[in-house]
């Protein structure tokens, strides 16, 4: 390809930077804000020990899967919502918001049954491998304490994704910024206050981190809900939404059946990253902890290109509602290369401070090694992880979710998992030799993803249908 068709294809203007800038940096920053704050949340539980550490990070984990399940609940309206809004249909917005209501309900009263009557099993399914580094038991009990007070937190989380995914999807990504940003330094507040005993106030450890996390998520959600009330003119949608709660029979089929391969695919997505964990963790409980700390830091790093990825979906995704086929082809090559660009500088930033991070931590030296090691695997990956998300939401920006579905969920199941769980098992190769196996399995996933990204099957108006 000539360097003047290179740049033309997947090099913008400033103008096209800009705009998607815009609506990024928000995410960026929110997301961003939000890691770096659970990093410190981290962090200050590291440094009562690790078995709290291991044992609030087993719990997360299980955490993980229901955000991520209210995620794929979500999306499938989404993807109406973004086109609805391309093409101001306000009465068509309300439609997807009372159906992510119910759909968010239920998925909210299945999960807290869930962990309330089998939580202390899940957690166990983490404690088989080694106590080298910590007490098992320990780490039990402190998991048991932080998930029953992490429950109280799922209805406010529930309300807020409702909320702050129609304002994204209808272009406003500043105020979940600002009420993310708010909430993560309430939370940092609280920790400090509660996990050490503060200021005259009991040092509760695991549980004050717990109770820190469930009121930033209440303060969170209670300014993204006042917020979006009070501004009836720049929130059209918003006026008689809870008029009714009915959902036309129809419609409601239409958001399911695109809807249900996303529900699915984060669920199995999220269980999939669960039973990776739980084969790195039978190799002990010094991997368990040197896991949290890389990923830990992994996900602060990874605010770029998961933010990028969502710009794909708003951009895109409008423009595809718009009827404007070409131009969202153009603005998604554009925006992946953009992507796996940033993300390039990032990583290696990201492999830079490998040494360096895991030593903030009281834990055990080989705890911190494994930690050392396996965010340089992350940080070599970062590159093919932006493509591939973006390449995801490009694909479901169109509607394709069936395919999404196969290209995201399955394959790990059929590739990631079973590569994790024969070497772990079967072989006594080192656990962050283990990590890059997983990782050089995505080589294929990225192939995939380009074939049909390229192939452009997602450049479709499913509002028009």
């Amino acid at each position: 390809m000539r360097t003047g068709t290179f740049r033309k294809k997947f090099i913008g203007d400033k103008k096209f930077y800009a705009a998607v800038l815009g609506i990024a940096v928000p995410i960026m920053i929110q997301n961003g804000i939000t890691n770096f704050v659970s990093m410190l949340d981290n962090i200050m539980v590291g440094q009562i020990g690790t078995e709290q550490m291991s044992g609030v990070a087993i719990v997360n984990q299980l955490i993980f899967v229901y955000n991520l399940c209210i995620f794929g609940g979500l999306a499938g309206a989404g993807i109406f919502t973004a086109q609805y809004f391309g093409q101001k249909d306000d009465e068509g917005i309300r439609h997807t918001f009372r159906y992510k209501i119910w759909m968010a309900l239920l998925l909210t009263v299945i999960a807290i049954a869930a962990l309330l009557l089998g939580g202390e099993t899940l957690i166990q399914l983490f404690l088989n491998g080694g106590s080298d580094g910590g007490d098992l038991m320990a780490t039990l009990e402190y998991g048991k304490k932080y998930l029953w007070v992490m429950l109280l937190g799922l209805p406010p989380f529930m309300m807020l994704q409702v909320y702050a995914s129609t304002l994204r999807e209808c272009g406003e990504t500043v105020v979940p910024m600002k009420a993310g940003v708010t909430a993560v330094l309430v939370n940092l507040v609280f920790n400090y206050l509660l996990i050490y005993g503060k200021l005259g106030l009991p040092a509760l450890g695991v549980v004050g981190a717990a109770v820190a996390t469930v009121i930033s998520r209440y303060v969170e959600a209670g300014i993204v809900l006042y917020w979006t009330h009070s501004h009836k003119e720049k929130n059209s949608y918003i006026v008689g939404i809870y008029s009714t709660m009915k959902v036309p029979g129809i419609l409601a089929k239409k958001f399911f059946i695109r809807g249900f391969p996303l529900l699915v695919n984060e669920t199995l997505w999220a269980s999939a990253m669960t039973m990776l964990t739980q084969c790195y963790s039978i190799r002990g409980l010094n991997v368990v902890a040197g896991l949290n700390i890389a990923n830990t830091l992994n996900n602060v790093f990874n605010v770029v290109f998961i933010a990028l990825g969502d710009s794909v979906a708003i951009v895109v995704g409008q423009l595809l509602g718009a009827g404007k086929m070409e131009e969202a082809r153009d603005s998604d090559n554009k925006m992946i290369a953009f992507s796996v660009g940033c993300c390039t500088l990032i990583a290696a930033l990201m492999f830079a401070t490998s040494p360096l991070f895991p030593r903030i931590y009281n834990t055990t030296q080989e705890a911190k090694t494994i930690a050392m090691q396996m965010i340089m695997v992350y940080a070599l990956a970062m590159p093919q992880n932006a493509f591939l998300h973006a390449a995801y939401f490009t694909l479901r920006s169109g509607g394709k979710t069936w395919v999404t579905f196969f290209f995201d969920s399955v394959f790990v199941w059929c590739v990631s998992v079973p590569i994790a769980f024969i070497l772990s098992r079967y072989t006594d190769l080192y656990v962050v030799y283990i990590l890059a196996m997983v990782q050089i399995g995505d080589w294929l996933k990225c192939t995939i993803g380009f074939i049909l990204v390229k192939k452009g099957s997602w450049l479709q108006n499913i509002v028009g249908e």
